[in-house]
């Protein structure tokens, strides 16, 4: 009983800064669309040479995750991507919010100016309570532990691939209890016409 154990958990998320932090504009938002809500969290992936480090864009309505970013640093350059792809391939004219952690990447200049370039709303937890971003959170435990994320991978290259891989099968494959057994692509193209180069989704 006088063995401390392991600690196996990672801090991600890094709120101890100066830069602004936005309210929680989602609190008893009913969901009716594709895109009008998103919710993003970073999360590590541990590989034989060093953690990845992975940010996840799901949307709220549909569960599909509509964009992502894996790196081998968290730095707001790299974790930015998973924006920058979900914006990209935004299919209907929807008023979209960006819900999130108070982390640093979040709040950083990049990503506000991203958001306001595209008229994007910003939405974040208040006073560190992870039940404000529950569904963020939700997915990363999704992709470790049904798409062996949440194993130690062999090598970075190789948890690209599996991610890649994970992210595609989950949205076209995975039925989901919250969307009556349906996949999550299949409700969130349910009433509009899929982007033929949606191919970071699609495989």
């Amino acid at each position: 009983m006088l063995i401390k154990p392991k600690r196996r958990y990672i801090q991600t998320t890094d709120s101890k800064h100066w830069l602004r932090k936005y309210p929680n504009k989602i609190k008893d938002i009913e969901v009716k669309h594709p895109n009008q809500i998103w919710v993003s969290d970073i999360t590590y992936i541990k590989t034989e040479e060093g953690n990845c480090y992975l940010n996840l864009i799901t949307d709220k309505f549909s569960r599909a995750i509509v964009g992502y970013a894996i790196d081998d640093n968290m730095e707001a350059k790299n974790m930015i991507k998973a924006y920058q792809m979900a914006i990209q391939f935004k299919h209907n004219k929807m008023n979209t919010t960006h819900h999130s952690d108070r982390g640093l990447q979040y709040c950083s200049k990049e990503y506000v100016q991203l958001a306001n370039k595209n008229k994007i709303m910003i939405s974040m937890s208040e006073n560190g309570d992870p039940y404000e971003n529950a569904l963020a959170e939700r997915m990363n435990r999704t992709l470790k532990e049904e798409f062996g994320l949440g194993e130690t991978i062999k090598d970075r290259k190789t948890a690209i691939q599996m991610t890649k891989e994970a992210v595609y099968l989950y949205n076209n494959l995975r039925p989901h209890n919250a969307l009556n057994l349906r996949t999550p692509l299949s409700i969130h193209f349910a009433k509009t016409r899929i982007p033929t180069n949606f191919l970071h989704l699609q495989g």
